[in-house]
């Protein structure tokens, strides 16, 4: 029943994305500010651990949620074949480009954090 709650609460705050953006025309898509909206919600301890049910519950069959694409591969396989190529390469570069920003930010958060933080082997005073 918990994990019936995280998926109403991600189905909610994505409907929530999609209404702010179609209302305010906004030019990022409605499942961005849901995830955005979800970010600040998960600061809340009933929806924290409601949705992190779910998300368990999501990520023991994530392998279903790769059906969909497969028959939809399946079905398009012209156009795989006429644009293959282009969309290997289009996922390749923004893979890459995804993996160098994730590297730069840990690198950021880590050096502020040890910016932030006294050092161990530091004398107290």
């Amino acid at each position: 029943m918990q994990a019936l709650r995280g998926l109403t609460w991600l189905l909610v705050l994505q409907s929530l994305g999609e209404l702010i953006a179609r209302g305010l025309s906004l030019p990022l898509p409605g499942p961005v500010i849901g995830m955005l909206l979800l970010l600040v919600a998960l600061r809340w301890t009933p929806v924290r651990e409601s949705v992190a049910l779910c998300a368990d519950f999501l990520l023991s069959h994530l392998s279903l949620l790769f059906v969909p694409v497969g028959v939809g591969v399946m079905t398009h396989l012209s156009l795989v074949s006429q644009y293959g190529l282009r969309m290997l390469a289009v996922v390749f570069v923004s893979t890459l480009l995804g993996l160098g920003v994730t590297v730069l930010s840990l690198h950021l958060l880590r050096d502020r954090r040890e910016t932030d933080e006294p050092h161990k082997d530091a004398p107290h005073a």
